[in-house]
């Protein structure tokens, strides 16, 4: 699939740990809910994660995972929303491949050959991000000579290992809060124009991260709203193509005023 400017990928988390929004989706009627929400508010994609990646985050088992985010894919491939399954296990993206689910967001960056596997068997496309570590030990001081030259080196070759293997197509994420302090943050989000000039869609995901309450003293998550669309603005203006976030209705409309305020004046 294609589509013109910046998207919106909404996040549904059905887990009862994830730092923003933990507990309030675990239930099918409740994730249903809310995926029916941001889809007529007008996401492009829902992406529906079992497992919690927050800093320090504890794993969970292939099972526990497949038992959350199943039933949801089940009850939403039908009913035209694009679903993307945010998972690092092969076996969970295979049965969500299977369920309904379109694309795979792996925030190892597929660096499992089993999980380059079953996007290629599947024909999906994979979201290949960068995160130092896991998600256990990623902010235990983070270190890069240079944030910005390392990364993109590292989406550059991983990207070409992952086509390599038969997966069809790749969105890039810089990976802003996977194993960066917030001055690696904000030198990756000011070099994006180095990442969106590549051939590859780019994602930015800020949702209502720890980086907003560095820069603006929102120690509460679900407060951050307003400075996730200050960020993911940033973001389409510099050339992404999706972001990821919590609020899909205030950022489908922020998105469509700045594309007016961008198009040539006679088109308006």
């Amino acid at each position: 699939m294609t589509w013109r400017g910046c998207a919106v990928m909404g996040v549904l988390n059905v887990t009862p740990d994830s730092f923003s929004d933990g507990g309030r989706h675990t239930t099918l009627e409740a994730a249903l809910r809310q995926a029916r929400s941001m889809r007529d508010a007008g996401a492009l994609m829902i992406d529906v994660g079992g497992e919690s990646t927050r800093p320090g985050a504890d794993p969970v088992s292939v099972d526990e995972e497949v038992g959350r985010v199943l039933p949801v894919i089940r009850a939403l491939s039908g009913e035209g929303v694009l679903l993307s399954v945010d998972t690092m296990k092969p076996e969970v993206a295979a049965a969500a491949l299977a369920a309904g689910a379109h694309l795979v967001n792996d925030v190892t960056g597929l660096r499992d050959p089993a999980m380059r596997r079953v996007c290629a068997d599947s024909g999906a496309p994979a979201c290949v991000m960068h995160m130092r570590g896991e998600p256990r030990t990623m902010q235990r001081a983070p270190h890069y000579d240079d944030v910005v030259v390392e990364v993109h080196a590292f989406l550059r070759e991983r990207s070409r290992e992952v086509l390599a293997a038969g997966v069809p197509s790749v969105l890039l994420d810089p990976g802003l809060g996977f194993g960066k302090t917030p001055a690696h943050n904000l030198a990756l989000l000011r070099a994006l124009p180095e990442f969106t000039a590549g051939p590859h869609p780019v994602l930015v995901g800020v949702s209502r991260k720890r980086l907003i309450d560095t820069l603006a003293g929102v120690p509460e998550a679900a407060e951050r709203d307003p400075g996730t669309l200050a960020l993911h603005l940033h973001a389409a203006r510099h050339g992404a193509a999706l972001v990821r976030a919590h609020a899909v209705g205030a950022h489908v409309q922020a998105l469509r005023v700045q594309s007016a305020l961008d198009r040539p004046a006679d088109s308006a």
